[in-house]
């Protein structure tokens, strides 16, 4: 009930914050109206729209994503003869005339009572389903957490439920403002005594709201515009309830006895041996570890699980890697099977496509370490990188629990190059999203702030990623840290040249495990490239320029 509260609130923010604003004429459009027949069901229609999209595209994929752009501009031009219907009213009846047997009045001139009034109760509701194709709210914490949890949970009534109390509370706080609304036209009106002045301002406000949408202002300028604007009182909402990112120290990072493990059963493949059960590992010390192949955490981590495979699994331990996609294209066993070679993991890895196994142990975070004595029990936690002198010796301490005796001396660090290098533990940007479920800093034009991003050349955005559309295109980053690593792929097949320049310069020694000194590169597989290493963290501007069309870009992850 909690979390439905918290989303119910977080939608009622939205009327703070001008990303809305393109959508506000299309419910003021509506003022003045009978609530029942006018009101109710334009929210309504809204309501229901946005949170089915949503739901589809948290959960569907791209196609749902597609599917949404056809409808976005299928609904401008509904919601643009709507607004010339208004301007013109001769445009209007001409309009309206055959489709009077629809009840499709959407026009003012529908009076409520009778059947006209069912007619504006049914126009309204088309009126409500048009505006939720279109509104594309910002996605601020609430809404990330409720699609990021959508996206990795899978389909579910309680994912479906909390988007439609988000879009529940965006349209109590947008209905309150059209009753407001109401009470300036009717002033207005007494003003200008002339209904149908009013209604033409109010169409040219629908009109240049479609023209907003059409050029992406509303995933543009006015998203960046927004993106502070209710954060901080989301957070705090999301504080009061529990909920958003815990930081890994403060997680479950005690040596202790947790009680059973849960099992690992469910997974939807197994490589490199398996299926296994902890019943089957009964005397062994299990570490689980949850990781994807293009989570840059993931990968820095690896080199430490490796090692302490080789040096103890002759003395009783047992590394179960348990594979969790972040992005679809992670779902692919050929993917995830390619990446485990090249990365020469010899243990056991899980498939968790479903999060089955994610589930049972109420994860959150790539990577996780779970510790599991002989006896079953869980006993310690790790949440995020870092800390690997303990976690050794925490499976050292356990091995011994079992009997152990003679253990190696320990590791005390792993060497690794290129990604999964250490961290540099210097300031960084932060991990940045360049799909439309996430994706924030994004700026059009040519000056970048730190951490702002922009795309050049023709993108289609969709809910995980970027993809090139046109036959060249770029994207530019004002970075600070001394990694700079961007997970992409290409969706032709074929590979695609890359450019690395850093301030309009070849990166020369600060390229890249995967670029060269000249900054050339090349998409061959679906994984975390790695475009900078810079000699000491600092920061500049790096733009990546593709030479092709198909390119998919991701996510930044900065080191």
């Amino acid at each position: 009930m909690t979390l439905i509260l918290i989303a119910y609130l977080g939608g009622i923010l939205t009327i703070l914050s001008p990303c809305i604003l393109p959508v506000l004429p299309f419910v003021f459009a509506r003022a003045g109206r009978p609530f029942l027949t006018s009101t109710l069901p334009l929210m309504a229609g809204l309501a229901v729209m946005f949170a089915g999209i949503a739901t589809l595209a948290a959960i569907g994929g791209a196609w749902a994503v597609q599917a949404n752009q056809w409808g976005r501009w299928i609904a401008i031009a509904l919601l643009a003869t709507f607004g010339l219907m208004m301007v013109f009213p001769a445009f209007g009846d001409r309009v309206m005339a055959p489709l009077q047997t629809l009840g499709g009045r959407l026009s003012e001139r529908v009076r409520p009572g009778g059947t006209e009034g069912l007619n504006e109760a049914f126009g309204s509701l088309i009126l409500g389903l048009a505006t939720g194709l279109l509104w594309a709210p910002c996605a601020g914490p609430i809404l990330g957490l409720i699609l990021t949890g959508a996206a990795l949970n899978g389909a579910s009534a309680s994912t479906s439920l909390l988007l439609l109390a988000y879009a529940l509370g965006a349209a109590t706080s947008m209905a309150l403002a059209l009753l407001v609304g109401g009470r300036v036209l009717k002033a207005m009106k007494g003003y200008l005594k002339h209904e149908r002045t009013v209604r033409r301002v109010l169409g040219v406000l629908v009109l240049g709201g479609v023209a907003a949408i059409a050029l992406g202002l509303d995933r543009g300028v006015l998203t960046r515009i927004s993106a502070a604007s209710t954060e901080r009182i989301e957070q705090g909402l999301l504080g009061l309830g529990g909920m958003g990112h815990t930081a890994p120290e403060a997680a479950g990072n005690d040596f202790r006895d947790y009680g059973p493990a849960p099992e690992i059963t469910g997974a939807t493949q197994w490589l490199q041996g398996g299926p296994l059960t902890l019943a089957d590992l009964r005397g062994k010390v299990v570490l689980i570890d949850f990781w994807t192949y293009s989570c840059i955490n993931c990968l820095r981590t690896l080199p430490h699980v490796a090692q302490w495979d080789r040096l103890y699994r002759e003395h009783g331990l047992v590394v179960v890697g348990v594979h969790a996609p972040e992005f679809a294209f992670e779902r692919d066993p050929a993917n995830v099977r390619r990446a485990v070679d090249d990365l020469g993991i010899t243990y056991p890895v899980a498939l968790d496509n479903d999060f089955t196994i994610w589930r049972a142990y109420q994860n959150r975070f790539w990577p996780a370490h779970f510790f599991i004595d002989a006896n079953g029990r869980l006993r310690h936690v790790r949440l995020g990188e870092g800390e690997t002198d303990r976690s050794e010796a925490i499976i050292r301490t356990l091995l011994m629990e079992a009997g152990a005796t003679r253990l190696p001396p320990p590791a005390g660090g792993a060497e690794a190059q290129g990604v999964m290098a250490a961290d540099s533990g210097a300031e960084r940007s932060p991990e940045t999203y360049l799909g439309t479920a996430r994706g924030e800093n994004r700026v059009e034009g040519p000056t970048l702030a730190p951490d702002q991003w922009a795309l050049d050349g023709a993108w289609t955005r969709e809910a995980e990623r970027a993809v090139l559309t046109g036959p060249d295109g770029a994207i530019r980053y004002r970075f600070r840290g001394r990694d700079v690593h961007l997970v992409l792929a290409s969706t032709t097949g074929q590979p695609i040249r890359f450019r690395v320049t850093i301030n309009g310069q070849p990166p020369g020694e600060a390229a890249g495990a995967d670029v060269s000194a000249s900054g050339q590169g090349t998409i061959r597989d679906q994984r975390l490239y790695q475009l900078i290493r810079l000699p000491t963290a600092g920061e500049g501007e790096l733009k990546i320029e593709f030479l092709g069309p198909g390119a998919a870009a991701y996510a930044f992850t900065f080191g």
